[in-house]
């Protein structure tokens, strides 16, 4: 992705929902001379952005800022990333967030730019046993599935350069990684005081994940190209 993006020398990099803004990072790695912008509400995250951006020499082109992404004015910008994260761009209830935050987007890139965004689709319809094992209010019109995500691509004035999801191992490594640290302390600790909620909190999502989003959620990576 990051050659792909790289390849047109982009001046100006915006993330949205950045975290710690670690591909954003590696796009300007690669594009010397090239400055972001991430956006987040967590601070913490933002911190480490930071300090990976001083570890890389690179500090001094990119600035991390903790505000809204909702009507932000930080475009446009030859690329804007966006993964996992376009509920950040958009006040509207699922589904209609989608097609929102992809009118957003088409607002932020510069002419010529663009888009990489990484958003759900369901791979088949889901059960009502699945839904129920997922998050609170999953439903199954939360999400389209890949072929009418692009479609709402197109309508927001797009067209789809590059379709990739994610395969079984890249979520299996990412449900792992997510709970991983917890678990190895919690088996090392099963009398402190803090056991039984930390037990609840990686059983229950767990759970959501084998029983519920397993096989059924997928994540596709999106690149975009605005239409002049």
């Amino acid at each position: 992705m990051v050659d792909r993006l790289g390849r047109a020398e982009p001046a100006t990099v915006l993330d949205i929902g950045c975290g710690w803004g670690e591909l954003m990072l590696r796009l300007l790695e690669a594009v010397p001379g090239a400055t972001g912008i991430g956006v987040d509400r967590n601070g913490e995250d933002l911190a480490r952005g930071r300090a990976g951006a001083e570890a890389r020499g690179i500090g001094d082109r990119v600035e991390f800022v903790e505000e809204s992404a909702v009507g932000t004015s930080r475009g446009p910008a030859d690329v804007v990333l966006c993964l996992g994260a376009t509920q950040a761009l958009s006040e509207e209830e699922p589904p209609g967030y989608i097609a929102a935050a992809l009118g957003e987007l088409r607002r932020l890139v510069a002419p010529g730019g663009r888009v990489l965004v990484g958003e759900g689709f369901w791979q088949r319809p889901p059960t009502a046993a699945e839904l129920g094992a997922m998050w609170p209010g999953a439903h199954a019109g939360e999400y389209p599935d890949l072929a009418g995500l692009l479609d709402l691509a197109v309508a927001a004035g797009f067209r789809p350069v590059w379709t990739e999801t994610a395969d079984p191992g890249e979520w299996e490594d990412f449900e792992s990684g997510y709970q991983a640290d917890a678990e190895a302390w919690l088996a090392a600790n099963s009398t402190h005081p803090l056991a039984a909620e930390t037990r609840e909190r990686l059983d229950n999502h767990r759970s959501s994940w084998l029983r519920g989003y397993h096989g059924v959620l997928g994540l596709a990576y999106l690149t975009l190209a605005p239409v002049d």
